[in-house]
């Protein structure tokens, strides 16, 4: 018999939280609804019985609550956007050897600009003159 109104309370609590937490911003009236949760939370029986009476939206129309995953499906009336127009993608006709073989030839072509690169780094004009000996100084 004495469990029986901290249940009660602890019952109502949790259907408020519940309610309160699923409802969407535009159905939350007073507060924001992170303050609704937490004056739930802080003092349950007042803020659960403020929360019925005063916190929440009464549509004579049931209104959709909130429901977890893509808000996209939280409203049934509202048509699909449509999907975003793209050019579909050249369709690549070459085999794996193909594709592997262009791959190493661009391998390829990187290593040699690379060592293009670093020679001029090292003596720009030295390899425009031809090989030097180290005899002829």
């Amino acid at each position: 018999m004495y469990l029986l109104l901290p249940l009660l309370v602890f019952v109502l609590m949790v259907a408020a939280l519940v309610d309160a937490i699923t409802r969407r911003e535009d159905q939350v009236k007073h507060l924001p609804k992170f303050a609704w949760v937490l004056f739930i939370i802080f003092l349950p029986f007042v803020g659960s019985v403020l929360w019925f009476t005063l916190g929440r939206e009464w549509d004579t129309a049931p209104r959709e609550s909130m429901s977890f995953g893509d808000p996209r499906r939280w409203s049934r009336d509202e048509p699909a956007p449509p999907a975003p127009a793209s050019r579909p993608q050249p369709r690549d006709y070459r085999t794996t050897a193909q594709q592997l073989a262009d791959l190493e030839r661009e391998i390829e072509i990187a290593e040699l600009e690379a060592e293009v690169r670093r020679r001029r780094a090292r003596g720009g004009s030295s390899s425009s003159e031809g090989p030097q000996s180290p005899e002829a100084g």
